[in-house]
């Protein structure tokens, strides 16, 4: 018997992109129509105007051309990705990062563990506040630097930082791509019911936090140990400044992100310069600069691509018009069971929804003008509907591969995605549960 292997991230993407083809063939075509709302400045669904429309059929020959379709549709993070790979390989082959990275180790001798809860909760922050996910990836390499240089296993690079920042931004009281546009679009104050949501993301860390330090302690192996070539006075200078260079950016990252709206490609640009800077200033000239980006470009490339495949499964399904139909189907259901399994049915929904629809902000959109007058009709409290939405939808972040930074994220780590899902399932079960056990408190006490 030849034993199973789990499929390689573009096998498994490919055969999503498939699976959206033969759908567009087997579920009927539909469309809600769609109104502009002021509130989120978006166009959001008319609830009950549901109706089918003529088949569009997605051909195999078009579900090729929608891949590079993808890839277009998602080229500012691929692009991002790129630049700030490349930038990291040349602050790399400076050789500043490994000195800060030795520097850094060395202040947490003995208390290495807390690495992890520290760091964990930075990301957390940041997901809470602005659902930070792509913005992740450039920061990938020096994670992994650090956490080799502690012995423990790469895999917890990626729990530290996209992980964290997912439960942040799932059980988040403020994040504006997720509870403040399902707040705006149910029509209840925002930010209310902060107090009950801050209460249960300080659980939800724990188990996180929890979890990732367990596995990392139980993988731990013997800690990478840098080449130490003779450093002169004037190296040790020009890394110091690199390294300044480094905090410099990331400071204008975070501010540039949180305060000035910047997307990715001035995210690109940014990462550009301090690839270009930091080259210089370290000694690498102008070609050993275009030598290191090159080798960053080189090895983001299969990262990058994940992004455009996963976003290609979303094209398919859009050419062929069975979104829409895909929401109808799930949510119809909901209205002939009790009030508390319909809330836990409506968490099921939004999980099952993400596959599909990888967009937290999109699933809001798309769903909460249809749910809310549902859960008016059930007597169910609107706030326990937007919790419902936030848990399913924001925790299902962790394991579809159709989340693209989440596949370019554990494949710049160099970890196998069953790897990953082995890991992550029983946090994520875990924290559905925590999920659950709020919406029920939630419905109990009447949560407005």
């Amino acid at each position: 018997m030849i034993p199973f292997r789990f499929p390689h991230p573009l096998v498994l993407l490919v055969g999503f992109i498939l699976l959206a083809t033969v759908l567009s063939y087997v579920l009927p075509a539909g469309v809600f129509e769609r109104r502009p709302d002021a509130a989120t400045g978006r166009a959001v669904v008319v609830p009950g105007s549901y109706h089918h429309v003529a088949a569009t059929p997605v051909s195999p020959l078009q579900a090729l051309v929608d891949i590079p379709k993808g890839m277009a549709d998602a080229a500012s993070v691929i692009f991002l990705i790129f630049l700030a790979g490349g930038a990291f390989t040349v602050v790399d082959q400076t050789g500043a990062l490994r000195r800060g990275v030795d520097w850094l180790v060395g202040q947490f001798e003995g208390h290495e563990k807390w690495v992890i809860p520290i760091i964990s909760l930075l990301f957390a922050t940041m997901g809470a506040l602005e659902n930070m996910q792509e913005e992740i990836i450039p920061l990938v390499p020096v994670l992994l630097v650090l956490m080799r240089r502690l012995g423990y296993p790469v895999l917890t690079a990626a729990a530290v930082s996209l992980g964290a920042a997912a439960v942040g931004a799932a059980f988040s009281p403020m994040n504006p791509f997720q509870v403040v546009i399902a707040q705006k679009l149910a029509q209840v104050p925002v930010f209310s019911g902060a107090g009950f949501r801050l209460v249960f993301l300080a659980a939800a860390l724990v188990l996180w936090i929890g979890g990732t330090m367990r596995y990392a302690a139980r993988h731990r192996v013997a800690p990478e140990v840098f080449d130490n070539e003779p450093i002169t006075t004037n190296a040790t200078a020009r890394h110091g400044l690199v390294l300044l260079l480094l905090l410099l950016t990331f400071a204008l990252f975070t501010y540039g992100i949180l305060k000035l709206g910047w997307d990715f490609e001035q995210m690109g640009a940014l990462f550009f310069v301090l690839g270009v800077l930091a080259g210089l200033i370290g000694g690498l000239g102008l070609n050993g600069t275009a030598e290191g980006f090159v080798t960053g470009f080189r090895d983001m490339a299969f990262s990058a691509m994940l992004i455009g495949f996963a976003r290609a499964i979303f094209v398919v399904l859009d050419q062929g018009h069975i979104v829409d139909t895909i929401v109808s189907g799930m949510s119809a259901p909901l209205a002939h069971l009790p009030v508390a399994l319909s809330a836990l049915g409506m968490m099921g929904v939004h999980t099952a929804l993400h596959l599909p629809v990888p967009s937290v902000s999109g699933q809001a959109v798309l769903t909460m003008p249809i749910l809310t007058p549902l859960s008016d009709l059930l007597g169910l409290p609107r706030q326990v509907t937007i919790l419902a939405y936030q848990y399913g939808a924001g925790l299902c972040e962790l394991v579809t591969p159709t989340n693209g930074a989440l596949m370019a994220i554990v494949a710049a780590c160099g970890v196998r995605f069953d790897q990953w899902w082995k890991f992550v399932l029983p946090l994520y079960l875990a924290l559905l549960a925590l999920g659950a056990v709020a919406v029920m408190v939630g419905i109990a006490i009447g949560l407005q």
